[in-house]
């Protein structure tokens, strides 16, 4: 796929590639000259080779892509380094995986500098940099940044034509745990197959979306792709600008938006089928829900009219995508494997299965159906509920989101809290009482409380934070035991 991105870019010479939320960021053909001038750099410059570790840190834009694109081309294994995993993690992540360079923009190094005060207030924090290993700026550099990724005059590396790694996402773990997902040129290579063959750009289309597995098939195929704006007022003005065929946006990102247009995919955090019918009530011609993981992306998909039509419990995740193949294991987790399946986590062997910590069914049709995070479990007088098997009953029209969390009792159990967040101007007493009938059906799975209020979210997804969520109606309850009866 990044073979093919490569021709298209150099085919397509002037057209534009990548647009910004306030106009056109990047012609193909220079796309194609940034990757080449990047490769030749990197291979005669800095002396890169086949299996080298370039450690990552360029914010999404024209430069990252090229960075990618000359990675590929060297069969380089990118470490992509993010800043909001603390400087301690991302030290003993990397100590795995040390890098040969680490190419950083001008930001990203003020973050680690001069603007640390400012980036640790975000929740933005990387070491020194160069404590990483040595570091070249790309793109325009700031007083106080490493040199320059330089070019050199040679022409750059033939392409590497083997497997091997090529990139490193670290996603969770601790200092003496770090865990690092890596996906070989292969497995990469099939995620983007499948992307493709799911939804299908096509020459001439403009897709909205910035992820890689999204922006890498849709150039490829010889689409525009919009980034998306930060701001939710500005990204609205961007779809209205545009009116993308094909976008592509988180839940969180998606939610307040109230015009779209052709093909929305969500995914990364739970979708719901009230979002999705949102989505097609805003001028969605069709809305789907991803199923993926950094270790397996895309595994499955659904479009709201299947999703709604879903009345059993657990939430529907759809039909496995070509190649991936399912099983669960004895305690109920989703086990996947696949094409496009991680090879292995950084450190340890190879496993062809990948252990989702999703607890899942299989429907007869062999459709997954979602019950819930098995960390997620909460411990009530012996019985064990999974939130993600009731809280889609809970996404009522008036309800932006909703979850169930375990709070500590008095006398050593767990209490069973719903906390829902309406949307902005629904009237509260009414949502209470439309709650009665679907808080009636979870039987003993009835949670002790409901309340109303803001769910808190974390992560670069955005996606539920439960621990925060706990603490906040273990307080709410706290100082008002009697104002939440179900």
């Amino acid at each position: 796929m990044l073979d093919r991105l490569d021709r298209t870019l150099r085919e397509g010479g002037p057209r534009p590639a990548l647009l910004g939320s306030t106009g056109a960021q990047a012609r193909c053909g220079e796309l194609a000259a940034l990757a080449d001038q990047y490769a030749a750099a990197l291979h005669h410059r800095h002396g890169l080779r086949p299996g080298d570790t370039l450690g990552v840190a360029v914010r999404p834009g024209p430069r990252a892509l090229a960075v990618l694109l000359a990675a590929h081309r060297l069969g380089l294994r990118a470490a992509v380094l993010d800043p909001s995993a603390g400087p301690d993690v991302l030290r003993a992540r990397l100590a795995l995986a040390p890098p040969a360079l680490v190419l950083a923009d001008a930001v990203v190094q003020a973050a680690a500098g001069w603007a640390r005060p400012l980036a640790r207030r975000a929740h933005l924090e990387l070491p020194p940099l160069h404590l990483l290993g040595p570091v070249a700026t790309v793109g325009r550099r700031l007083p106080g940044c490493a040199p320059g990724l330089g070019g050199h005059p040679g022409p750059p590396p033939k392409p590497y034509e083997g497997d091997g790694d090529a990139v490193v996402v670290f996603t969770s773990g601790t200092t003496s745990a770090p865990r690092g997902v890596v996906h070989t040129r292969s497995s990469l290579a099939a995620g983007m197959r499948a992307v493709d063959a799911l939804v299908r750009p096509g020459p001439g289309r403009t897709v909205l979306g910035g992820t890689t597995f999204v922006l890498v098939p849709a150039l490829a195929a010889g689409a525009t792709v919009a980034l998306p704006a930060r701001r939710t007022a500005a990204l609205q003005r961007q779809i209205d600008r545009l009116a993308p065929d094909e976008t592509y946006l988180t839940p969180p990102r998606l939610r307040p938006l109230t015009r779209l247009t052709g093909r929305v995919w969500t995914g990364s955090a739970p979708a719901d089928a009230a979002l999705l019918r949102r989505a097609k009530q805003a001028g969605a011609t069709e809305a789907w829900g991803v199923y993926a993981l950094t270790e397996l992306f895309p595994a499955a998909a659904v479009e709201e009219r299947e999703k709604s039509a879903h009345e059993g419990p657990g939430d529907l995740l759809g039909a496995p995508l070509p190649g991936v193949r399912t099983r669960l294991g004895a305690d109920g987790e989703l086990l996947l494997a696949g094409p496009s399946a991680r090879d292995r986590y950084l450190g340890e062997d190879p496993d062809p299965w990948v252990r989702t910590g999703d607890r899942a069914t299989l429907d007869p049709a062999g459709r997954i159906v979602l019950a819930g995070r098995l960390k997620d479990m909460v411990l009530r007088r012996a019985e064990n509920i999974y939130p993600g098997l009731y809280e889609p009953s809970l996404n009522l029209p008036e309800v932006e989101l909703a979850v169930l969390v375990g709070v500590p009792a008095p006398d050593g159990d767990e209490l069973l809290v719903a906390l829902v967040q309406p949307r902005a101007g629904a009237d509260h007493r009414r949502l209470r009482a439309d709650l009665r009938a679907p808080l009636a059906r979870m039987g003993s799975a009835r949670p002790d409380a409901v309340l109303f209020g803001p769910v808190p979210l974390a992560g670069r997804s955005r996606k539920p934070d439960r621990a925060a969520a706990a603490r906040r109606c273990a307080d709410r309850l706290a100082a008002d035991p009697a104002g939440s009866t179900p």
